[in-house]
């Protein structure tokens, strides 16, 4: 949410006092579906901004990000407030393309219904299918937008029918597109339970007039099946007996039960639109005030104490106890954190001293923080234009400023009751990204830019690897590093990438032993030591460990901690590749001294010469990281998963069904590490982007042969 823009004092506008007029409606769908286009629509044909911007053109309210425009696609979250028959309605457009689902599940805990936008062009995909299957697992109330209807292969009829087939049987249109004179162009809608006709020959708003004879045919069919669906949900029972008799249902009685069944999430309503003509704009801006529920009408997130201790459920009140919740933040050079907040009870103030709390999100590289602060003015957002607002109540969205420590996810309460909310399930980011600052200059940048986008960004990881000391940015995957490479190049960042480098080990694989021999004379001082070391391999796991066998004081009592500091050192440094060794037993057998030339830092080196000696003879070897991965794929996928696993050295321990979700499998295997740096990236490909997985270290593994000259330096 950039700072473009802050409208204040006259051209303010009213805060909205009354939790009942809010609709939150988070848009969803697949990418190019057309949902940020609908957003600009919707809100040129409500009069909250002149003339609807161009996703081409990079005018869009919504897509205001540099790295949108420049990929012609969303890459976050943004609201667009509009006020239609006196309701304020936060739309929340959200990304389409798997890579930036933390957006979108932003979206969807700030929103109290959803908005699945299907191309009459291009369907769905998966992922959409699996969306709707989640926000049903919450009772989240949902209705379907047929959008793209003036493309030459717009097709509503296929569209509905997929969405039945994917969504389910309650999946029904309101409407039916008619065409216009030309036969091609769609210049209105059918209105099904009212068998009325939408015209919109003149533009916006509609002329609503009886059909005429040739749509009669067509309303009928469709009507009978749009009016079962809704008395099947109707709270009167009897009122399938009395259709079936043949009576006349009132409209108006339709009309409320379908709001009704709607906004409990029983009803899934089809409106097909078109963002270019104007086409059904405003027969889907009256649904979403009417079906669509209020915040009243959605349980509050569960809070507890700052210690995780239980606290009453609360509802969504401006006069009860502040808890709000942080869905987006940016950080803005020139203004500092901008925060896109959900306020689910109370109501937050400019000026108001808040309590903002964040935790449960250490492993992500947020320690748990929290502090009072004094936050600034309070803002109605219009994608990066901010208008200032004199209080933001239960239910509504707004922008707050002057925040010192606030990242997304974090919980806004008041000082004197400080409360928490869970965080929202962040998605694991899996795909590694190594950069490299050009300059010492591009470093402290580096270090400052990374830092704004961590405060926004929750499924992005940052990773110094102490080992291979690189730095390595974890991300969802192609197109979110590219976003994060091109916001820190924005910065002023000159970086280059570079090809993650996986922490191996080198090992003993047989006894072996070393003789390391330091003698040097300089400038009257000399340096005299002899070390005789025995090297074995122990179990995986064991370390390292260091014995003393000198008998009859070959090597002096005193030098033997510098033996082994010796042999500790060369072992992290590595014997064959540069990789620490591990998991072997030194034990240092004999040895030779000298009364006057002898010293520490001599049998520190003899020590390492002695481990070098035996790494010629003991068969040194690399060990590779090997992590224990749970893929959770579709049933229709499991052979094609099971057989990349397979080509990536994978064993697999076991595959089950999948608890939390019908027709899905978990499949349980060892991969190395090494096999993973692309697998996110690779999975999505394999699985039509429904794949993910989850993964931690197990152990490690000896590398095969033909692998191990791929990092072994060549010797002479």
């Amino acid at each position: 949410m950039a700072q473009r823009n802050h409208d204040r004092g006259a051209t303010g506008v009213p805060a909205v006092t009354d939790p009942g007029t809010v609709r939150n409606v988070v848009l969803v769908g697949r990418s190019g579906a057309g949902k940020t286009t609908l957003v600009e629509a919707l809100l040129a044909a409500s009069g909250t901004i002149d003339r609807a911007g161009s996703v081409a053109a990079g005018t869009t309210v919504g897509d205001h990000d540099p790295a949108a425009v420049r990929q012609q696609r969303s890459v976050a979250l943004s609201c667009a407030p509009l006020v239609h028959a006196g309701v304020t309605v936060n739309l929340l457009d959200t990304p389409g393309y798997g890579d930036f689902v933390g957006e979108l599940r932003a979206g969807l805990r700030a929103a109290d219904a959803a908005l699945f936008v299907v191309s009459a062009v291009d369907g769905m995909d998966a992922a959409t299918a699996a969306l709707w299957e989640e926000c049903a697992a919450v009772d989240l109330p949902r209705a379907v937008a047929v959008a793209r209807l003036d493309h030459p292969r717009a097709d509503f009829d296929e569209a509905v029918a997929l969405c039945q087939r994917v969504f389910g049987d309650n999946v029904l249109p309101l409407h039916l597109p008619m065409l216009g004179d030309d036969g091609e162009s769609v210049a209105g809608l059918l209105a099904l339970v009212t068998r009325r006709v939408h015209d919109y020959s003149a533009g916006l708003p509609a002329t609503v007039r009886d059909p005429d004879p040739q749509h009669l045919p067509a309303i009928t069919e469709s009507r009978g099946e749009l009016i079962e669906g809704i008395i099947a949900e109707s709270e009167d029972e009897t009122l399938m007996d009395r259709y079936l008799d043949g009576e006349e249902i009132d409209t108006q009685v339709l009309v409320a039960d379908l709001e009704k069944a709607v906004a409990r999430g029983h009803f899934y309503p089809v409106v097909p639109v078109c963002s270019a003509t104007g086409v059904g704009l405003d027969v889907l801006l009256d649904g979403l005030v009417s079906a669509f529920p209020s915040p009243l009408g959605r349980p509050v997130p569960a809070v507890t104490g700052l210690d995780g201790s239980p606290r009453p459920p609360l509802d969504c009140d401006p006069d009860g106890p502040l808890v709000a919740e942080v869905v987006r933040t940016t950080v803005d050079r020139h203004v500092g954190r901008v925060c896109l907040v959900r306020v689910f009870s109370g109501t937050l103030r400019p000026d108001q001293t808040v309590h903002v709390s964040g935790h449960g999100m250490a492993g992500r590289g947020h320690p748990d923080h929290d502090a009072d602060e004094r936050i600034g003015h309070v803002y109605r957002p219009l994608g990066a234009t901010l208008r200032e607002v004199d209080a933001c109540v239960a239910g509504d969205i707004c922008a707050i400023t002057k925040s010192g420590s606030a990242e997304t996810g974090d919980t806004v309460s008041a000082r004197d009751e400080p409360l928490l909310i869970a965080p929202w399930e962040m998605p694991e980011p899996l795909l590694p990204v190594a950069v490299v600052a050009r300059s010492r200059a591009d470093e402290d940048a580096l270090a400052r830019n990374l830092g704004r986008l961590v405060v926004g960004d929750p499924t992005l990881r940052l990773e110094r690897n102490p080992q291979t000391h690189q730095l390595v940015l974890w991300c969802m995957g192609e197109a979110h590093a590219d976003v994060v490479l091109d916001r820190l190049r924005a910065g002023g960042v000159e970086l280059d990438t570079e090809p993650v480098r996986v922490p191996l080990r080198e090992t003993f694989t047989v006894a072996a032993s070393g003789h390391g021999r330091h003698v040097k004379q300089s400038g009257g001082h000399g340096q005299y030591a002899v070390c005789d070391l025995t090297v074995e391999p122990l179990p995986r796991g064991a370390g390292i460990e260091f014995v003393d066998r000198v008998v009859g004081g070959a090597v002096p009592h005193h030098f033997v901690p510098s033996v082994e500091k010796g042999v500790r050192a060369q072992l992290a440094r590595g014997l064959v590749a540069g990789h620490p060794v591990v998991d072997v037993r030194v034990t240092l057998v004999d040895g030779k001294a000298h009364s006057v030339d002898s010293s520490d830092a001599a049998f520190q080196t003899a020590a390492a010469l002695a481990l070098r000696d035996a790494a010629g003879r003991g068969e040194p070897t690399l060990l590779e990281p090997v992590d224990e991965v749970v893929v959770r794929v579709a049933d229709s996928a499991v052979g094609a998963v099971l057989g990349d696993l397979s080509g990536r050295r994978g064993r697999v321990l076991g595959t089950e069904a999948d608890p939390d979700a019908e027709g899905r499998t978990l499949i349980r295997a060892e991969v190395p590490a090494l096999e993973l740096l692309r697998y996110a990236v690779e999975l999505r490909a394999l699985t039509a982007g429904t794949g993910t997985f989850r993964r931690e270290f197990a152990h490690y593994d000896p590398m095969p042969a033909h692998l191990t000259d791929t990092f072994t330096p060549t010797r002479n």
